[in-house]
């Protein structure tokens, strides 16, 4: 075994289910982890089955019953001390996101540093979780909001970012009182049993009820059962658009809430105006960062027609620079794609590409040798198209970029916003005027637009999310943490009489 998998509890063979003091024995599936990055088996998991997640469920719901009468600071500062050990972790877990997952180390640990920081706004919030002061129309009354925490928080998370998109949900869920019950992917298990081994250690030293964190690692069914579970008032699922619209559809059908993170075809505008050195940098991290497997992932790039050919051959010189290989090789820049699926489709939206008509600037394909032998390495590659090609309206999990020119802003965010996606998006302009009209109302339609920094590495401090097949859904920052939360109006009536609303008389 690896060094940084022994020092984060992980064996040769795992259990997947753990309610926070124990791991549990189930007679689920067993799912095997290879790597990415050399093809090699990691550990095995065994799955949740139904008797391991009703006794998961029960255990969380009692939990949430004592969870939920702690003081919010009390909450807060759990969370500061998962935060903690989350620092004493990073070089490990960030290790084990490298290999399991495939990234970058550097994005590796930079992930762990978003669990570090979530974790920190978490501790500010768990002060700050408050409500309104009204004024009454009824003399001697008075009104206010609060919010309570909901219950059990479902939380569904994907493949490429394996631990910080479920400590988004968690550390505000938890500061809220909320108890989480988490499914992660089955292509990163350990990533998930790694993060439950440092959150047991930190709740069973302050004494947190059973059930407050729980983890049930499984397939698709697992995911299924949490959608249509009556007792979970809030399933956050963050994934494919087709994954998100069936979990929409099982929880809305029971009327509980869902929040969706889920697909991006993300652009950035290139102005004649902009900085060409910054826009290079913020498009080819943006297109190649963690091999094009995020939602935030750059996919295309609109740029001006008069300076279209001057930045097609920065970028075509760029990208003969990158380094591919593997990710825990800090000169290395790409890493492999999660899995042969990914490769799979990845050749398959380069063929629909060309037969379309996309002329490749930057060639495409798998690489080859030993290096290279877990099959998963691909090159990042460019195409020039045109905005109407049906290939560039869908989202590929791969490094592929697509490259259209534009004449007027109007028709450039008119071609950004020509997609059934809203995630991201960007402008890279010097010109004031540019960058407010791609502000405006009048502008850009994703949940997320920026001004000269590209479409990925948003920071935990803004909501994220975006808007059409992205979900609406918002984690992380703002005001995000209110759907953990349900609203309380409250009036309190400190009179002698009983005024009613309205002017209403009813005399006895």
């Amino acid at each position: 075994m690896l060094d940084f998998l022994e020092s984060l509890g992980i064996q040769q063979q795992n259990k997947g289910v753990s309610t926070g003091k124990n791991w549990i024995a189930s007679t689920g599936t067993i799912i095997t982890s290879y790597s990415p990055v050399d093809g090699k088996e990691i550990a095995t998991v065994s799955t949740c089955d139904d008797n391991a997640y009703e006794h998961a469920i029960q255990t969380a719901e009692k939990a949430f019953v004592e969870w939920r009468k702690y003081p919010s600071p009390k909450r807060g500062e759990i969370v500061r001390q998962v935060g903690e050990a989350l620092r004493k972790h990073k070089d490990a877990l960030g290790r084990l996101v490298s290999y399991e997952m495939g990234k970058s180390l550097q994005e590796g640990y930079g992930e762990v540093q978003e669990m570090i920081d979530i974790c920190d706004f978490a501790v500010g919030l768990s002060r700050q979780l408050h409500g309104l002061t009204m004024h009454s129309e009824r003399p001697g009354h008075r009104m206010y909001e609060q919010w309570h925490p909901l219950g059990i928080v479902g939380i569904i998370s994907a493949f490429n970012f394996p631990v910080a998109v479920w400590s988004w949900n968690a550390m505000l869920a938890w500061v809220c009182g909320d108890v989480c019950i988490w499914k992660p992917s089955e292509k990163t298990p350990l990533c998930a049993i790694a993060c439950q081994n440092i959150v047991n250690e930190v709740f069973q030293k302050n004494e947190v009820p059973e059930g407050v964190s729980t983890l049930v690692i499984g397939e698709r069914e697992i995911g299924e059962k949490l959608s249509h579970d009556v007792r979970i008032p809030l399933i956050s699922a963050t994934g494919s658009t087709k994954m998100g619209k069936a979990v929409g559809a099982a929880v809305g059908q029971r009327l509980g809430r869902s929040l969706l993170e889920l697909g991006g075809n993300n652009a950035i505008i290139i102005s004649k105006h902009a900085d060409i050195d910054v826009a290079i940098v913020g498009s080819v991290f943006g297109a190649v960062g963690t091999a094009g497997q995020r939602c935030t992932t750059t996919r295309r790039l609109i740029v001006q027609e008069d300076v279209y050919e001057q930045f097609k051959q920065r970028l075509i010189r760029s990208y003969q620079q990158l380094k591919i290989g593997n990710p825990l090789d800090e000169k290395n820049h790409v890493g492999p794609l999660i899995d042969k699926d990914a490769v799979k489709s990845y050749l398959e939206a380069i063929e629909k590409c060309k037969k379309e008509g996309g002329k490749f600037i930057v060639d495409g394909g798998i690489l080859e040798g030993d290096e290279f032998e877990s099959g998963c390495y691909v090159k990042p590659c460019v195409a020039e198209v045109k905005p109407h090609f049906e290939i560039v309206k869908h989202e590929t999990f791969a490094p592929i970029l697509y490259l259209m020119k534009y004449k007027d802003l109007e028709e450039a965010i008119s071609n950004q916003n020509g997609v059934p996606q809203g995630l991201s998006s960007s402008i890279m302009t010097l010109n004031l005027r540019e960058a407010e009209e791609f502000l405006s109302v009048a502008g850009s339609d994703c949940g997320i637009a920026n001004v000269n920094i590209g479409t990925s590495g948003a920071e935990i401090g803004g909501a994220f999310g975006g808007e059409k097949e992205t979900g609406g859904g918002r984690e992380s920052g703002s005001d995000a943490w209110r759907i953990y939360m349900r609203r309380q109006t409250n009036t309190i009536n400190y009179s002698t009489s009983l005024p009613l609303a309205q002017g209403i008389k009813f005399d006895l």
